[in-house]
């Protein structure tokens, strides 16, 4: 039977500016260890700091622009475009751009603290 899911969790995120995860399917919002679904909303200047995740992240840019540091290269996510960054890949996300970006993630299995491994 279908389930609806009729509003996001809102997941503390790191980083130097305020930025606004929205969690719709996870472990925070349905309980779901398999895949968790995010709607990210990042402000210019937002960098956090390096990861190496246990998990599989697919992201797609909505609008704006998506910075991705990985294995000490920049890959710039344009709008309409999308990335996946695989498990044990260090990785840094930021959105440097005039604007921010607005992005969907997809994290298989689901984000969790305990597996996300951020740099101090």
């Amino acid at each position: 039977m279908p389930r609806l899911i009729e509003t996001p969790a809102l997941v503390e995120a790191a980083g130097t500016k305020p930025k606004k995860i929205e969690e719709f399917v996870g472990r925070v919002n349905t309980g779901t260890g398999e895949v968790s679904i995010a709607r990210m909303t990042s402000p210019q200047g937002w960098i956090e700091p390096a990861q190496t995740p246990a998990f599989d992240e697919y992201t797609v840019v909505l609008t704006g622009l998506l910075r991705v540091e990985c294995n000490g290269e920049l890959l710039d996510v344009q709008a309409g475009q999308a990335v996946l960054v695989s498990a044990g890949e260090t990785v840094r996300y930021s959105t440097p751009a005039p604007g921010g970006a607005h992005y969907i993630a997809v994290c298989l299995p689901a984000f969790s603290p305990e597996t996300v491994h951020r740099e101090a």
